[in-house]
């Protein structure tokens, strides 16, 4: 694999120091290892859906337990909805893990790239209702659309931490978190930095279950029974169930982390992204296999060295199996696949750096979640090694996959042993 520093080719390698979590089963990687380990989930039935005329679903992942408010300076808060605060949360918790002091990430050497779907979905519900249902700007306070902008988690974080590097934004709906994370990873191997902040956050709120809702992607089979919703792979899925949380990982060279010190939880080796190119939402499994071969073809090994495949899998019909076949033909029918989205339902923008956190916890502890309500496999999704129940194994390998519309597709490959 070249160098102890570099990779082949001459590259730096990249390694992940710290992460923070906020998700619905907990909100650091020790609870939520054991959430995912003795089958705990974050649905629930809410009821505030009711309200919502011709919405049909009424399950979601809320986040619990947190205390966002009066933690930091007002000035600060006054451009962050509740996305941005999730963020911010979890990027708090993920330089703390890291052992990063402030004047260690004021630096220049030091960047972020963060994403959401497209900002906060409250704020800009309640922009919209002050300013189309009276055709007036009257009393909208200048901060509304720095809350629901499309970079507002990217932007606010920066302003909150101090980001003198480069900022990304990576709004693209269910990659917005893993695309971060190979934004990051590409920052940090070109030299242009040695430290990069990335991540991805989602709020709950009614405007995404409903745009699923209008495509007939979300779970309502089971709007009474909140236990046996999402079921990733199932015969019996009938969709996703929308979610929140927000994810954070501080990236590092190896070199870098190796001189401060820094503990090292993983290193990212590959990171591969693509895109369909044939419809906006239809999914393609061979874009999907294509992205699949080069997070490998990146990462330098080949998909028999991989011990265990995190699947995007939220449950949809067409999309689990397309999925499916995309990875049987890329890893055969042998390595151990699960899907974390029977847990937590799908947390849209937070789900690529959640899940890379995830693996990165299974690694550490040598285990392999299970797909939470896997019990019949749809027989389109057969020909792969479904893990249904908690396994222990020994992985130093993992590729983790996450797919969006647009037919935009993600695969990160990550090695516990640096």
């Amino acid at each position: 694999m070249g160098s102890v520093e570099h990779a082949a080719g001459g590259r730096r390698r990249v390694v992940v120091t710290g992460l923070g979590l906020a998700t619905p089963i907990g909100h650091t990687l020790d609870d939520a290892c054991t959430a995912l380990k003795e089958g705990r989930h974050g649905i629930e039935r809410t009821e505030a859906f009711s309200s919502i005329e011709h919405l049909e679903t009424r399950l979601s992942g809320p986040v619990r337990g947190i205390e966002l408010k009066g933690r930091w300076p007002r000035q600060r808060t006054r451009s962050m909805g509740r996305v941005s605060l999730l963020a911010a949360h979890a990027t708090e918790e993920a330089l703390a893990d890291a052992g990063l002091e402030e004047d260690a990430w004021r630096r220049p050497e030091v960047g972020l790239a963060y994403g959401s779907t497209h900002g906060s979905s409250l704020e800009l519900e309640r922009f919209c209702k002050k300013v189309l249902v009276h055709d007036s700007l009257a009393g909208v306070p200048s901060s509304s659309f720095l809350r629901f902008m499309s970079h507002t988690t990217s932007a606010n974080l920066a302003g909150l931490f101090g980001i003198q590097g480069r900022v990304l934004s990576t709004s693209a709906a269910c990659v917005s978190g893993s695309q971060a994370v190979g934004a990051g990873v590409e920052a940090i191997r070109s030299g242009a930095q040695d430290v990069m902040i990335c991540g991805g956050a989602e709020e709950l709120h009614w405007v995404p279950a409903g745009v699923f809702d209008i495509f007939s992607a979300t779970s309502v089979e089971f709007n009474g029974e909140p236990d046996r919703s999402p079921r990733p792979f199932d015969r019996e899925r009938d969709g996703i169930v929308v979610a929140e949380g927000a994810a954070t990982v501080v990236l590092e060279s190896l070199e870098h982390a190796r001189q401060r010190g820094a503990p090292i939880l993983g290193e990212v080796l590959g990171y591969g992204t693509n895109c369909d190119g044939s419809h906006v939402t239809a999914p393609s499994h061979e874009g999907m296999a294509q992205a699949m071969r080069l997070g490998l073809r990146d990462a330098g090994v080949s998909a028999d060295d991989v011990d265990y495949v995190n699947a995007h899998a939220p449950a949809t019909i067409v999309g689990d199996v397309a999925e499916s076949r995309a990875t049987q033909e890329v890893f055969g029918s042998k390595t151990p696949v699960s899907s974390t989205k029977g847990h937590t339902g799908h947390t849209l923008g937070a789900c690529g750096t959640m899940e890379l956190a995830f693996c990165l916890g299974m690694m550490r502890e040598g285990f392999v979640a299970p797909t939470r309500n896997l019990e019949e496999v749809d027989p389109r999704c057969a020909g792969l090694d479904h893990v249904r129940e908690p396994r222990d194994a020994t992985l130093e390998l993992v590729a983790t996959h996450n797919f969006a519309f647009g037919g935009i597709n993600t695969s990160l490959v990550l090695r516990r042993s640096v």
